[in-house]
């Protein structure tokens, strides 16, 4: 069987919405309005030295070489306590979810397919009750008729009622900029002004935005055995953005950072380590910029693990009040319905649901090099561990997510 991508009812309707995406992410009380909470200025920390691209593979990074083994019983569960800031749960998967984080350390799971009003909302937060509060929703909004003039006053109003149904953010899947239209008979580039208001809506509302924009820059190169991520074109054919009809990789990361910079009172926080986990240096640049954004690291452990360990660790460290611990973890009604941070022809077997979860804290805890990251089927290449510090890695995997959507925190 293969698992769809879509592992929800909710994220199959969000699809719809997305206005014939090529590949549409599989998405799903605030406080009074208070647009004073604007991120505060700071002191930026040192700046680090620029990223060195990754260098060709050695022979110790070759496929054909074995990776570096797990010790038996290493690293299965978080060593801190997890906020994960970018999951995809069914509300029929709510039981099985919850057994799941209870074994990996997961104590709260934001869930990204939230829906809108009258479509999956309600049945979002009735998930959020039953949990007792361990997976809460972000919502969306519907992206068909654009450019209409009932189409903004219309989500304005749809962010609204989210908002005093306590929802705390805004999930924008990657149809903004790769597949909605105008109106006018052109993309709707990321950063249009038209939606100028509806950001400034958010966030005077309290709701933290998170964009998914793009994906990753080897699904805009040409779909053949030469690119890196082959194997996963190879299942998902119409994940490739390669056909000149898109925008490029780097147009659309440029879009995305001016809609953040428009907007300093609105807190945003760039999915999938701010969208571009293959440059760093870029990534550091709007963090330096932008005091009111964050990054999460959701599927992306692959890419960012495979760049030099001793300048991401000066990364995460740099940054550590500013990044949020993700897995883009997926679950359906069916069991076998299950999304680890990407998904293959067929369910992942127990193997590789097992090496996604230890191959992750791997990465964080330890100084390990050469073993295999988290997802098989996004490169055929090996990662090097970072070992954060406690105090860093507390932060990173839930204290500064809970600060960020005022969760309680410490949990009990």
């Amino acid at each position: 069987m293969r698992v769809k991508h879509n592992v929800s009812r909710v994220a199959a309707l969000v699809a719809v919405l997305a206005l014939g995406c090529r590949r549409t992410d599989t998405p799903r009380a605030a406080p009074a309005p208070d647009v004073s909470r604007a991120a505060p200025a700071q002191t930026l920390p040192p700046p680090a030295p620029p990223m060195v691209p990754p260098a060709p593979p050695t022979p110790a990074q070759t496929p054909d070489t074995p990776p570096n083994p797990a010790p038996p019983g290493r690293w299965t569960r978080a060593a801190f306590p997890i906020v994960d800031i970018h999951t995809h749960i069914d509300p029929e998967a709510t039981s099985r979810a919850l057994a799941l984080f209870d074994e990996r350390n997961v104590r709260i799971g934001v869930n990204m397919s939230g829906g809108m009003p009258g479509m999956g909302l309600e049945q979002s937060l009735a998930q959020q009750q039953q949990s007792n509060g361990r997976i809460i929703p972000f919502c969306n909004v519907d992206w068909r008729g654009v450019g209409d003039p009932r189409w903004l006053p219309s989500q304005i109003a749809v962010l609204e009622r989210c908002a005093a149904l306590g929802v705390r953010g805004w999930k924008i899947p990657k149809v903004l900029g790769l597949g909605a239209g105008d109106g006018r008979g052109n993309r709707l580039h990321v950063d249009d002004p038209m939606l100028d208001p509806l950001f400034e809506r958010a966030g005077a509302l309290g709701l933290v935005v998170l964009i998914h924009v793009g994906d990753p820059r080897a699904f805009f190169e040409p779909a053949t055995p030469q690119n890196e991520r082959w194997d996963e074109l190879q299942v998902h054919p119409d994940w490739s953005f390669a056909n000149p009809m898109f925008p490029r990789w780097g147009e659309l990361l440029t879009e995305f950072e001016n809609r953040v910079l428009r907007h300093p009172r609105t807190r945003f926080i760039g999915a999938h380590f701010g969208n571009c986990a293959e440059d760093p240096d870029r990534v550091e640049r709007l963090l330096e910029r932008a005091p009111n954004y964050y990054i999460d690291t959701a599927a992306r452990i692959p890419e960012f693990g495979r760049h030099d360990p001793a300048r991401m660790r000066r990364f995460f460290e740099r940054w550590q009040d500013r990044i949020l611990f993700g897995t883009d973890l997926g679950l359906g009604p069916d069991p076998r319905d299950v999304m680890l941070g990407s998904t293959g022809r067929d369910p992942p077997t127990a193997e590789e649901n097992e090496r996604f979860w230890v191959s992750t804290f791997r990465y964080f805890e330890s100084t390990d090099r050469h073993f295999a990251h988290p997802t098989p089927i996004q490169g055929r290449w090996t990662i090097d561990a970072i070992g954060l510090p406690p105090a860093v890695l507390r932060k990173v995997y839930g204290a500064n997510a809970a600060r960020l959507l005022r969760l309680p925190w410490p949990p009990r």
